[in-house]
C-alpha cells in the first residue's frame, strides 16, 4: 500500500507572520523558511512516501487575501524547495475561514478524499505540523503526528526525520510451504518485539545472538517437518530472514554497508558482510562434530547460503577453534555485529554507499 507524509505549510515549512501582520505570507518580504525545514524535507524524499502539502489559507481569493498576494511568495517557496531536490506529489489548500466550519478545513479530512479510498496505509503515514489542529488531523486520519516546535524548530525537524526514517526499517515475511510454516519480523533499529522459536533449540540459541549483538528486533517462528530432518527448517528460515533483511533495508540510502570480527574463548570468527545487491557465500569453517545440540553442523553453511541469496548480500565467514559450540556461536555473534555495523544509518545522510549510484 502507498504511504504519505502530509506537511503543513505556515509555521512548519515557512515562518508564520505575527497576528499584527494578519498571519499571512502575502509578500516576498515575509517569506522565510523555518530553521531545519529544508534539510528535513530533503531527508524524507525518496523514502517511499507521497509528499503532500496540506494547508489552511484563510479566505484565499477573497478581498481579505487576494490571490495575487499569495502566489508569488508561495511559488518562490516551491521553487526554492525544488532547487534543493524537494518536490511535492500533491498540494491540498483549503480557502475557507474558521467560521465557515467547512469539512475541508483542517483538522477536517474533507480535502483528503484521495487518501481515504483504501489505497493508502494511513497508519504508516505521518502528519508534520506545528499546531494542535495538525495533531487532530493526524488523529482523524489515523496517522502519526510529528510536531515542529516553534521554540526549537531545527531540533524538531531532526527528530521528525529520524522517526520517519527509522520507521521504514521494519519488514515481515510469511513463508508457507508443504515443508515449513514461517513468520519472520525484523526491525533494524531494535524497536520491535523479540521471539525466537525455530523448533531447534540450538538454532534458537544462535538466532538470539542476532538480537543481543546485532541491535535488531527479531521474531523468527518456524513449524517445520523435523520428523524428516532439519534441512527444510534451516534452509527456509535462512531464506525468510534474508528476505526480511533485504526488505527492511529498503533503498539502502545512508547505510554503512559493510561489516566485523570477534574472538570467543579459544575460538575466533571473521565475518565480512556487504549489502551490495549481489549474493555470494565464502565459507571457511571447520567443525569436528556432526551435531551441536540438535543442529547438524553441516546445516550452518546452508543456512547462511540461503540467507545470502535472499538478502542479496555477500557473506565471508572464517572461523577456527576447538569447541564446536564456541565456533558456531562466534560465527553468529560476528554475523550479528556485522549486521549492526552494516545497517547503521546517519539521519541526514541519504546517499547510496556505491560509486555506481545503485545497490
Amino acid at each position: 500500500m502507498n504511504k504519505a507524509i502530509f506537511v503543513d505549510r505556515d509555521g512548519t515549512l515557512i515562518i508564520e507572520p505575527p497576528i499584527e501582520e494578519n498571519e499571512q505570507v502575502d509578500s516576498l518580504e515575509k517569506l522565510q523558511f523555518v530553521p531545519g525545514a529544508i534539510s528535513g524535507m530533503k531527508s524524507i524524499i525518496n523514502l517511499g512516501y507521497d509528499i503532500v502539502m496540506a494547508s489552511n489559507q484563510d479566505g484565499l481569493g477573497t478581498d481579505s487575501f487576494p490571490e495575487e498576494t499569495f502566489w508569488p511568495a508561495h511559488n518562490k517557496m516551491i521553487q526554492t524547495l525544488e532547487g534543493e531536490g524537494v518536490k511535492f506529489d500533491d498540494y491540498l489548500i483549503d480557502r475557507t475561514f474558521p467560521s465557515d466550519n467547512a469539512p475541508t478545513r483542517k483538522p477536517g479530512i474533507g480535502m483528503f478524499g484521495k487518501y481515504l479510498n483504501g489505497d493508502y496505509d494511513l497508519s504508516s503515514s505521518f502528519v508534520i505540523g506545528d499546531r494542535d489542529t495538525d495533531r487532530q488531523l493526524a488523529d482523524n486520519l489515523g496517522a502519526t503526528f510529528l510536531k515542529i516546535d516553534s521554540d526549537k524548530p531545527a531540533e524538531s525537524w531532526e527528530r521528525a526525520v529520524e522517526q520517519i526514517r527509522l520507521s521504514t526499517r521494519r519488514a515481515s515475511v510469511i513463508r508457507k510451504s508443504s515443508e515449513t510454516d514461517i513468520k519472520v519480523v525484523i526491525d533494524l533499529d531494535g524497536k520491535g518485539e523479540n521471539h525466537v522459536d525455530s523448533g531447534l533449540k540450538f538454532l534458537d540459541h544462535m538466532l538470539t545472538q542476532l538480537i543481543h549483538h546485532g541491535g535488531i528486533s527479531l521474531v523468527a517462528q518456524c513449524k517445520g517437518d523435523l520428523e524428516v530432518d532439519e534441512h527444510h527448517s534451516m534452509e527456509d528460515l535462512g531464506i525468510a530472514i534474508g528476505e526480511a533483511l533485504k526488505n527492511a533495508l529498503g533503498d539502502k540510502r545512508g547505510i554503512a554497508r559493510y561489516g566485523f570480527a570477534l574472538p570467543m574463548d579459544e575460538s575466533r570468527a571473521l565475518v565480512l558482510l556487504d549489502f551490495g545487491g549481489r549474493s555470494e557465500l565464502v565459507w571457511d569453517v571447520e567443525f569436528t562434530r556432526e551435531y551441536v545440540g540438535d543442529v547438524p553442523t553441516e546445516m550452518f553453511k546452508h543456512f547462511f547460503k540461503s540467507l545470502s541469496a535472499s538478502a542479496q548480500c555477500n557473506i565471508y565467514v572464517q572461523a577456527k577453534g576447538e569447541n564446536n559450540h564456541h565456533i558456531a556461536e562466534a560465527v553468529f555473534k560476528a554475523f550479528a555485529r556485522s549486521i549492526k555495523q552494516a545497517v547503521k544509518r546517519e539521519t541526514f545522510d541519504y546517499s547510496l554507499p556505491s560509486s555506481k549510484g545503485i545497490l
